[in-house]
């Protein structure tokens, strides 16, 4: 299940989506296939800038900034993805790089520029900390829908209430995952992961959403590590879909030399 649409997850608009979701869907692999285009096929491309904050369990303060660059092949198939990081210093000029591949695994890569050194991150390493936030590199480039069995618990009130559980439970360290998907807009809005001891030890909430060129937008998301008393806030803003983004600027000469005119507002 993705959590984020940089990517951005969205926040639909409702009286024209409400008419054609007037009947509440029955099917669990339908809702998490239309939560999974809501989240991350807004429009044919996207921009967005991008902030996280960093607490840690002393109230330290970390912050990250970047850019995030994405274009749909088509809607819920192949996706392209970049992030270019700005800010701090350490971090800066560093690339991620994303090809989704819908029922396989993606591909992902990370360029350090101090190292000049393009890194790939194999499918083992996608639920690690993506630049250490309490973010994973999976939350930010998505979940392959088919890597988990969903059901639907409950369709009462506002929300699709959903348990997901992973196809291969030695690939993860989770048991399940609970989700909460508006009806309006299909988008996540909650989700709640549980070990191997029943209990939750890691949180999704979405604090902000808006209507963005008719697309639903997710601004501001919160992932928090109840085990470590960790939290990492995700702020959205100047996203803009629909932008004419070319192709041949997601290919991997771009990890050393950006596109820039893209990456301006």
């Amino acid at each position: 299940m993705k959590v984020l649409s940089l990517f951005a997850a969205a926040a639909l608009a409702v009286s024209s989506f409400q008419m054609v979701q007037a009947a509440d869907l029955t099917s669990a692999d339908e809702i998490v296939k239309q939560a999974n285009i809501a989240s991350y096929y807004a429009g044919k491309d996207g921009r967005a800038e991008a902030r996280m904050k960093i607490i840690d369990a002393q109230g330290r303060n970390q912050l990250r900034q970047f850019t995030i660059l994405r274009r749909s092949r088509k809607p819920g198939g192949e996706q392209d993805l970049m992030v270019f990081f700005s800010r701090p210093s350490d971090v800066r000029n560093t690339v991620f790089r994303v090809v989704r591949h819908p029922g396989a695994d993606d591909d992902r890569w990370l360029y350090l520029p101090g190292l000049d050194l393009v890194k790939r991150i194999s499918a083992g390493d996608k639920r690690t900390s993506f630049v250490g936030s309490d973010f994973f590199y999976e939350d930010v480039s998505g979940r392959n829908p088919s890597e988990d069995n969903h059901k639907l618990l409950e369709t009462a009130g506002e929300y699709y209430v959903l348990e997901s559980k992973p196809v291969d439970p030695k690939s993860v360290e989770f048991v399940s995952y609970k989700s909460w998907i508006s009806k309006a807009t299909l988008l996540p809005m909650k989700v709640e992961y549980t070990d191997s001891r029943g209990k939750i030890y890691r949180t999704m909430e979405v604090v902000k959403v808006d209507t963005i060129q008719g697309h639903p937008t997710v601004l501001q998301a919160q992932i928090s590590n109840l085990e470590r008393g960790s939290k990492t806030l995700m702020q959205m803003r100047g996203v803009k879909y629909d932008i004419g983004l070319p192709q041949d600027i997601f290919g991997e000469r771009s990890l050393r030399k950006p596109p820039q005119q893209w990456l301006k507002k």
